[in-house]
């Protein structure tokens, strides 16, 4: 017997059952179908929590007016949809390194300078462009106050860190790669 649900359905029904082939079946043949209801169950509970949705994702985005782009990673939707729930509310630079990490998946510093009437997000774990600055970027517009600009800093490869590397050993990498990959 394959099925999960038949298994233990058998186990409550008397032990002279075990060897008849018709009441196996038959529990096959049911247990099959609620593990597969079981299965939409669990399935459909899934696309309440935006960290396990996937079919649901178009749900979410309906609900906070985000536009629907199917042809993104579910980890990017995910991701544009949590810092849309974290943005609501007052604006404040601890809002704005929420939203920036759900995007990043990383650590993210956010510093203000207001003289400047600028904050800065630097992207500290992540070397390189994060994937999905874009859409990183259209939610900062639509959270930050009007008055204030935005900067973006990335982290890159420092030469310090390739001081134990020979050129030959970086040979087989690209420029980009080299600048983007952490070396310790």
């Amino acid at each position: 017997m394959t099925s999960v649900r038949g298994k233990e359905m058998m186990s409550f029904l008397p032990d002279y059952y075990a060897t008849s082939r018709v009441m196996s079946a038959n529990m096959e043949a049911q247990g099959q179908e609620l593990d597969a209801l079981w299965q939409a169950l669990d399935g459909t509970l899934e696309q309440y929590f935006v960290s396990t949705a996937t079919w649901g994702l178009e749900h979410w985005e309906r609900e906070l007016g985000i536009t629907i782009d199917a042809s993104k990673p579910v980890a990017q939707r995910r991701s544009v949809i949590l810092s849309k729930l974290r943005g609501i509310g007052t604006v404040t630079v601890s809002l704005i390194k929420s939203v920036a990490e759900a995007y990043d998946g990383g650590t993210v510093e956010v510093t203000l300078q207001p003289e400047a009437y600028t904050f800065t997000i630097k992207f500290v774990d992540t070397r390189g462009i994060p994937p999905n600055l874009d859409d990183l970027k259209a939610v900062i517009e639509e959270i930050k106050p009007a008055h204030l600009a935005v900067e973006y800093a990335f982290t890159y490869t420092q030469w310090s860190e390739l001081r134990q590397k020979t050129w030959g050993e970086l040979n087989n990498f690209t420029w980009g790669e080299v600048m983007t990959r952490s070396w310790s």
